[in-house]
């Protein structure tokens, strides 16, 4: 099954602080995603100048569709970028990696998240979104959709609904599987009854952690993916540390996290719902889905950003395997 992701197209600066003073100075809430202009993205940039960085593409699609091209499954992206350097990053990782490139350019510049990483991990999030937020319906090439069997979506495009209405008809169309990742709680919250009516129209898989399910539903836990379960056909629930839910057609499963070290939670529940749909996609039962989702969230906590090494992947095939 080929699986096309859309998303925002981002490119990850990484830094880890040394203490949440620096938060404090930007005026940051701990732990939040907040969308600043170009400007204050370069006083940004500045202020971390001194701390140890990396750089990657990012963008929670993008993640989950690296994860699974590593997988082996055949994946593409769609989204857009500025013809920049950091455009050019972005697309020569899709190609490294084996990913099929739909990438659309705008003469705004590529869009970049810089990640202020806690001593303990939590990410802080400073989102200049660029050209990303430029993807709109127009963008969108029938003759794409058409090669694909199963697309991937990340909520943060839900403030779209032209966008996300054009995604939702060409996947009926085409009788696509439509996995929809809910990726922001206040942005579930911002959206909610176009969000509501749109999951249950179109979407098959959904993902939501712990606060996003909240904020859909208005319940907690295992009553708010029931919820979730009369909408769609699978429903997951990311419960972090706790490890996962998940409901797929009345079968309920609950899986754990594997033994690991945390440097940074960046693109954890990407990562998990690149396990997850490479076993559904390989008929495996919801539980052992859950668990591969479990794995790669597990190993790509160990780095900083959003990238698995070659080591972990072997790794990681010897435990799937199994």
């Amino acid at each position: 099954m080929n699986v096309l992701g859309i998303g925002n197209a981002l490119v990850d600066i990484l830094a880890r602080i040394e203490s949440d003073v620096l938060l404090e100075e930007l005026g940051f809430p701990r732990g939040c995603m907040k969308l600043v202009d170009k400007n204050f993205s370069n006083e940004v940039l500045t202020k971390i100048s001194g701390f140890p960085k990396v750089q990657s593409s990012g963008g929670s699609a993008a993640n989950t569709i690296h994860g699974l091209a590593r997988l082996g499954i055949k994946t593409g992206f769609v989204g857009k970028t500025g013809n920049d350097e950091l455009g050019r990053f972005f697309i020569k990782d899709l190609q490294d990696s084996g990913i099929q490139s739909h990438i659309c350019y705008s003469e705004t510049e590529t869009g970049r998240a810089i990640a202020m990483i806690s001593p303990d991990g939590e990410r802080t999030f400073a989102t200049y979104l660029g050209a990303a937020v430029e993807l709109d319906a127009p963008d969108l090439s029938e003759n794409t959709f058409s090669t694909y069997q199963m697309i991937h979506v990340e909520g943060y495009l839900v403030q779209n609904h032209n966008l996300l209405s054009a995604i939702g008809n060409f996947a009926q169309k085409y009788h696509l599987k439509y996995s929809l990742d809910l990726a922001s709680f206040n942005i579930v919250e911002e959206n909610l009854d176009f969000l509501r009516d749109y999951v249950a129209k179109y979407v098959d898989i959904l993902f939501a952690n712990e606060e996003e399910a909240k904020a859909f539903t208005g319940k907690t836990r295992k009553e708010a993916l029931e919820t979730m379960s009369h909408m769609v056909s699978t429903a997951v629930v990311k419960l972090g540390k706790d490890g996962s839910m998940v409901l797929h057609k009345g079968e309920y499963a609950e899986v754990g996290v594997i033994d690991a070290s945390l440097l940074d939670t960046t693109g954890a529940g990407d990562l998990y719902a690149a396990g997850f749909l490479y076993g559904m996609i390989n008929g495996f039962s919801p539980k052992d889905s859950a668990w591969c989702g479990a794995v790669l969230s597990g190993h790509v906590i160990q780095n900083l950003g959003a990238k698995i090494s070659e080591e972990q992947w072997n790794r990681i095939s010897l435990m799937i395997k199994k």
